[in-house]
């Protein structure tokens, strides 16, 4: 079950509650407060682990983006050193390299960027969740101490 569901399932339980009479306060069952609460931590722990997965993933991405542009500049090199025996074909060697290196770092900047822009959406998702968990259980907190009226 996700955290969403087991918020809902939280404020369920307090909305049910029985009311003190001459207060804002409610009864509710300890016992099921706490085993959603239970479900809760249960949960969280995954949700986190997929946030550092997505972080290991785009760090993999610019690991694999970095090999792939040393790779085309090395080939680059070994091209132009192979070349090296006329001045007119070092000449064109040298302009050819050129061209692959600058392709290279702009095909690993493209990859490193969307890598990033990737981790950052699937981040500030989870940020949202999160802050939306926190909300959730603040309001519930506050129902269970008194402090605010529950929902109509």
């Amino acid at each position: 079950m996700d955290i969403m569901a087991l918020i809902d399932k939280l404020e369920e339980v307090i909305a049910e509650g029985k009311k003190v009479p001459f207060s804002s306060s409610v009864l509710v069952a300890e016992e099921k407060i706490y085993e959603i609460i239970d479900e809760i931590r249960a949960t969280l722990p995954e949700e986190l682990k997929q946030a550092r997965w997505i972080v290991k993933e785009r760090q993999d991405m610019l690991d694999e983006a970095e090999k792939e542009a040393q790779r085309v500049i090395n080939e680059a090199k070994e091209k132009a050193a192979a070349a090296a025996s006329e001045s007119e074909i070092v000449k064109l060697a040298e302009e050819k390299a050129a061209e692959i290196i600058e392709a290279a770092r702009a095909k690993e900047r493209e990859i490193r960027l969307s890598a990033e822009d990737y981790a950052d959406e699937m981040l500030a998702n989870l940020e949202v969740n999160l802050s939306k968990l926190l909300a959730a259980v603040q309001r519930g907190r506050e129902r269970l101490q008194g402090k605010t009226t529950p929902r109509e």
